[in-house]
């Protein structure tokens, strides 16, 4: 493969992590959000519609590794 695909490439791949690290953390971003507002909600407060949308956010944020809250917690910094 000559040297300048392989420049090319190494380019490409680059553009992409770059990509990729921007969208994990408007991703962190979003999730933190979410995270510290499903932890401020009052359940018996909400109506049964907002309570189902509520459940379903929290059920997700259950299902993310501590480690990945623990960063979007950090990155919107609520503790």
């Amino acid at each position: 493969m000559p040297l300048h695909q392989k420049e090319q490439e190494i380019a490409m791949l680059r553009s992409e992590l770059e990509m990729l690290m921007n969208e994990r953390l408007n991703l962190l971003r979003i999730a933190g959000a979410a995270a510290a507002f499903v932890a401020e909600l009052d359940a018996e407060a909400l109506p049964e519609t907002s309570l189902q949308a509520a459940d379903l956010l929290s059920e997700f944020l259950n299902q993310a590794s501590e480690e990945t809250i623990r960063d979007a917690l950090e990155v919107v910094k609520v503790h």
